[in-house]
């Protein structure tokens, strides 16, 4: 199977400010060229597209190819699970919905801390694992968004999964925030395949700040290859990682696909002077006003609030490069933690933390950031 995957999240639309106007005629010729070069890998998900993603899929790939050409996953929405009974419930219209008998993917959508506890109460693992007992799906797995050691704890917990789908990107790599590069090891300590969601954060590796595009234009020029663009560096780096066998883009018009899939089509590892470059870049794209934490947590062995610092800081920092918040993870790092506007500025934390940051007035900005109506 080739290691780039459609993700069906942002297709083209009819009406740009309309999510359910999915272009289906524009969507059929993506398909078509996706499989005409031998990619095979389609992502859905219950609310994608304001609930019309699996419909569209229906449409675009399932009616219209052999279900034993290309290959299919879908997501089980355990946010809107109240009762043990839902998943059932659910996953019968997920397959009405695509068309379908079986996937050969299903997850657990967007498992973290808080969901986890609810996933463990409904009994959401033990439900994948009978529909895979019982033929309905081929492999089972989880997507996740959270930390390193929330995804150790649900992998040791489960050992019956056979994958886990990752947010993977080298913004993300070291961030404090996201931890790509803990939650890879993770997963390969566990033995998990790894499918790669976000590979250019959401489009925020596809258009670099000038000084980086500086840097990608002088590596890149003398090959005079037209495929080789940021959001195909960015791709090859998450595809080149050995224990990743898809890695999703969500592609959003014909053009968009016909790149990826040329430079993928035979894909090739980054080189070492490639990784030069990723470093180069991250550290144009570090240097736009973020907190320079180390997350050694000193501050946090002597916060009375418990308030959850190098974290917050790490989105704070996230934002400061990409202009994106992520009020999920920050409803999931204050998780039995204090708010950043519960700091009572005792200044405890300053005194512990050896890169002298002014945490203080730093957690009242990440605080007007975050908190704000």
């Amino acid at each position: 199977m080739k290691k780039l995957g459609f993700g069906t999240m942002r297709l083209p639309r009819l009406n740009p400010d309309d999510p359910a106007s999915i272009d289906i005629e524009q969507f059929k010729k993506m398909a078509d060229l996706f499989m005409e070069r031998g990619f095979t890998y389609f992502d859905t998900a219950y609310p994608y597209h304001q609930e019309c993603s699996e419909g569209a899929v229906k449409e675009a790939v399932v009616r219209r190819f052999s279900r034993d050409s290309f290959v299919l996953a879908d997501k089980m929405p355990i946010l809107r699970v109240t009762k043990t009974e839902d998943y059932q419930m659910y996953f019968d219209e997920q397959l009405r919905r695509c068309g379908v008998d079986y996937f050969d993917y299903y997850l657990l959508h967007n498992l973290g801390r808080d969901r986890y506890i609810n996933t463990e109460k409904f009994g959401g693992f033990p439900f994948i694992e009978k529909l895979k007992r019982d033929g309905y799906v081929r492999n089972i797995g989880f997507s996740f968004h959270d930390d390193a050691q929330t995804l150790d704890r649900i992998l040791t917990d489960h050992p019956e999964v056979d994958f886990v789908q990752l947010q993977i990107n080298y913004l993300d790599w070291n961030s404090i925030a996201i931890e790509s590069g803990k939650c890879y090891e993770v997963a390969q300590k566990h033995g998990k395949k790894v499918m790669v969601m976000e590979p250019v954060k959401g489009g925020a590796l596809v258009k670099l700040p000038d000084a980086a595009i500086a840097k990608f234009n002088e590596f890149y020029a003398p090959m005079n290859n037209p495929a080789l663009t940021p959001a195909s560096l960015a791709i090859r780096y998450a595809a080149s990682l050995s224990d990743v066998q898809i890695v999703l883009s969500g592609m959003s018009d014909l053009a968009q696909l016909d790149n990826n899939t040329t430079y993928m089509q035979d894909f090739k590892p980054l080189s070492e002077e490639e990784y030069k470059l990723v470093d180069d870049i991250t550290e144009i794209l570090g240097s736009t006003g973020t907190i320079q934490c180390t997350s050694c947590r000193y501050c946090t062995e002597v916060c009375p609030k418990n308030i959850n610092i190098p974290e917050y800081f790490g989105l704070f920092n996230m934002h400061a490069v990409t202009g994106n918040k992520s009020n999920m993870y920050y409803e999931r790092f204050s998780m039995n933690h204090g708010k950043a506007s519960e700091c009572i500025k005792c200044g405890l934390c300053e005194k512990n933390c050896p890169q002298h940051i002014e945490i203080r007035k730093k957690l009242e900005n990440f605080a007007a950031l975050y908190e704000q109506e």
